[in-house]
């Protein structure tokens, strides 16, 4: 059996995490399905002006101002430039210690599926070669294809950015 099987039913491995696969360019990642809220169609998104380059602006969800960030742009890369596939992933993490939940967009390339990931599976990041900060990688999960990504959002998001973030709130 493969480290990474995609869901079919209601059939979930044992001490698999269910983790939601998507592209950034042509690699694969994902992150705990726990952390994600919703998937909305790329769009309607205001630029924010003094925001660094990987923040696209803020969405109005239901009349919440819910700050946008281009994993791509963060991840060193060029900005995603929005095709058919594009997508804002909103997860929901406690960012500062707060106790309250903040909800961010994560552009994305295209979205996959819902992977089970057994944890027993789960490589540490090589120190080099895979095009992004290892920082920003909580591990990687192999299958038939090759690697996916799993990415530590709370990582990717350092203090510096929740702040620009709640900046990028006030000002929506």
């Amino acid at each position: 059996m493969n480290a990474i099987t995609a869901t079919r039913s209601n059939e979930v491995l044992d001490d698999s995490v269910q983790h939601l696969s998507f592209r950034v360019r042509q690699a694969r990642y994902a992150l705990p399905i726990e952390l994600v809220r919703e998937i909305i169609e790329y769009g309607q998104v205001t630029a924010v002006p003094m925001m660094p380059a990987f923040i696209h602006g803020v969405i109005n969800l239901r009349g919440n101002v819910v700050p946008v960030l281009d994993l791509a742009a963060r991840f060193g890369l060029d900005l995603t430039e929005p095709g058919k596939r594009t997508c804002i992933v909103i997860i929901e993490l406690e960012l500062d210690g707060n106790g309250q939940a903040q909800r961010i967009g994560l552009v994305v390339d295209a979205v996959d599926a819902v992977l089970d990931i057994d944890p027993r599976d789960v490589e540490q990041a090589p120190p080099f070669g895979t095009g992004i900060r290892t920082d920003f990688i909580a591990g990687m999960a192999r299958d038939d294809q090759g690697f996916t990504i799993i990415v530590d959002v709370r990582r990717v998001l350092s203090l510096d950015d929740i702040r620009q973030l709640s900046l990028a709130q006030q000002a929506g």
